[in-house]
């Protein structure tokens, strides 16, 4: 139980694939203006990056490596994850429709998103269980909506302000942002150290 829970609070708040090992840059760029799209953008990732695991997982353990073909890992894994997206995108054009349309062309970016790829290829460098590989995409997908959240508010709070000088409008204080934002979750690594080492 407590490998499971270091490995979860590990993806969430030191190893977050978007703050600390800067993966999924683009969505987390791209889709924090707003908080609604940044939240749905967080589920739909973690909902992939889920179910990803939850195929890739096998398919590595008894396909690949049972046939030695471990060298096709990255292109049967982005097969599966453009499969999910596109699923995931057929559900949210039909059942949700203002969130398919607040995502836009983030949402298809999810198939090429590296943090999705990077959870399923990490789960097994790692040599995760399925168990501790899905643990691991549900906190990394946590992690990522946690950092979309924090990001989108920072982003708001940013808008309303008028003290921002004219050299820095725009995408300049949008990277000192989550530059600033990604030293503060630099924090947590002692704090789950201490806790669980």
């Amino acid at each position: 139980m407590t490998e499971i829970l270091i490995i979860m609070f590990s993806v969430i708040l030191t190893n977050n694939f978007v703050l600390a090992q800067f993966l999924g840059i683009c969505p987390f760029l791209g889709v924090s203006k707003k908080l609604d799209s940044a939240v749905g953008m967080g589920v739909a990732v973690t909902f992939v990056m889920v179910l990803a695991s939850a195929v890739t997982w096998p398919i590595q353990v008894y396909i690949l490596d049972n046939f030695g073909i471990g060298y096709l890992q990255t292109i049967v894994f982005i097969l599966v994850i453009a499969a999910l997206v596109q699923l995931v995108e057929m559900t949210l054009k039909k059942y949700m429709p203002p969130l398919y349309s607040a995502l836009g062309v983030y949402l298809p970016l999810i198939t090429t998103n590296c943090a999705v790829l990077g959870v399923a290829i990490m789960n097994i460098d790692e040599g995760y269980n399925f168990v501790e590989s899905l643990v691991c995409a549900f906190g990394a997908g946590i992690g990522f909506l946690l950092a979309m959240v924090l990001f989108a508010g920072v982003r708001e709070k940013m808008e309303n302000c008028k003290g921002i000088p004219d050299c820095f409008q725009g995408v300049p204080i949008t990277l000192i942002s989550a530059s600033i934002l990604s030293m503060a979750f630099m924090g947590f690594s002692g704090v789950v150290e201490g806790i669980f080492g």
